[in-house]
């Protein structure tokens, strides 16, 4: 940096470090083990699975098949039903399959997802000795209310006691949360994002709420009985739950449905943005950085690590004007590679000849 500069003042971005982990390859299986249909819930268009759930034999040998071509052990990881309420003979037919794999050093990791309510000891206990290795949660919200007008089926403490018996059988903790959901206000999702902080899960998914086709929630939409929140307003919400969470130690894997050919054809409603994970991740960092820059009188210099060059600006800059008003403007900005700190930032007042606010 050069020796001119004054004012310095450093952030250090919160999100956790991704350590290198194995590719995960997905083993959708819609719907299987659900107690009931939920109001919100398309599995067969979110995954583009429409044939039901794969039989264990059938995916023995598919994935023998793949594993001939694969060089690197994979997560297998078990989507899209409530894997822990699969009928006993049937999930132990998956779980074998896992547990020989990863004795055979072909997977490296297990995980699956279910239901708060559907997570007893000893069926933790039975994923523990198979060699699962992380239970994703389906929480949606911890709010009494918006479970009960969600249909949910279960309250906050049973949702609250799922995700501690994960912890408690020594399993790793994901939590998935639901932003938008009937009765939530952005108040109680924030309510539901500290809650989640404090389970500290390893994980957590944020998947704001769509109004998908051939569900009960298109239903009460359509007659007036629904409204999505606004794409604007979730970009807000969840920027301000990636730093609690990130300041939590949890890393955010997901933040909005992948995109699919079936939920295309399914979407009627709702906040979805083909760079929502952006726009989301973008906004967090420039409140991160706002207090940071204010504290600094006059223009600024920001030399920052490279690997966050794509969100700094915003998606097709959107965020240019807000950094302008800070005192901060492209040609004062200093992206790095390594050995730069990979999570640090440093600003720094420029003479008075650079651009002003």
């Amino acid at each position: 940096m050069s020796p001119f500069h004054s004012n310095i003042a450093t952030l250090r971005h919160p999100e956790p470090q991704s350590t290198a982990r194995a590719p995960v390859r997905p083993v959708f299986l819609p719907f299987a083990g659900c107690p009931y249909r939920c109001m919100y819930c398309a599995q067969d268009d979110q995954t583009g699975i429409h044939a039901g759930a794969i039989a264990p034999g059938d995916l023995k040998r598919e994935l023998a098949l793949e594993f001939r071509t694969r060089d690197k052990p994979v997560e297998l990881a078990f989507y899209g039903g409530t894997f822990t309420a699969i009928p006993g003979e049937l999930m132990q037919a998956y779980l074998d399959i896992a547990a020989s794999l990863k004795k055979a050093g072909l997977v490296a990791r297990v995980r699956c997802s279910t239901r708060p309510d559907c997570l007893d000891s000893q069926t933790l206990d039975r994923l523990a000795r198979s060699g699962v290795d992380m239970v994703e949660v389906g929480v949606q919200s911890f709010d009494d209310a918006v479970l009960a007008a969600s249909g949910r089926g279960y309250d906050g403490v049973a949702a609250l006691r799922g995700c501690e018996a994960v912890h408690a059988a020594g399993l790793e903790l994901g939590i998935q949360l639901l932003p938008g959901l009937p009765a939530m206000t952005p108040g109680i999702f924030t309510h539901d994002v500290f809650a989640t902080a404090s389970l500290a899960p390893s994980v957590a998914r944020l998947y704001p709420l769509l109004v998908l086709e051939k569900t009960p929630l298109a239903d009460k939409w359509r007659a007036g009985a629904f409204a999505p929140w606004a794409v604007e307003d979730t970009v807000n919400a969840l920027a301000g739950a990636l730093p609690v969470l990130w300041k939590a130690g949890v890393r955010v894997i997901r933040t909005g449905l992948a995109p699919e050919t079936d939920l295309d054809a399914a979407y009627l409603a709702g906040p979805r943005h083909p760079a929502m994970g952006q726009r989301v991740r973008s906004l967090a960092l420039q409140r991160l950085l706002e207090p940071t820059l204010l504290s600094i009188p006059g223009p600024v210099r920001l030399e920052y690590p490279r690997r966050f060059q794509g969100e700094l600006w915003g998606h097709c800059g959107e965020l240019a004007p807000a950094y302008a008003r800070l005192g901060l403007h492209r040609e004062n900005t200093v992206p790095h590679g390594p050995p730069w700190d990979g999570n640090l930032f440093v600003m720094s007042q420029l003479p008075d000849s650079a651009p002003t606010r």
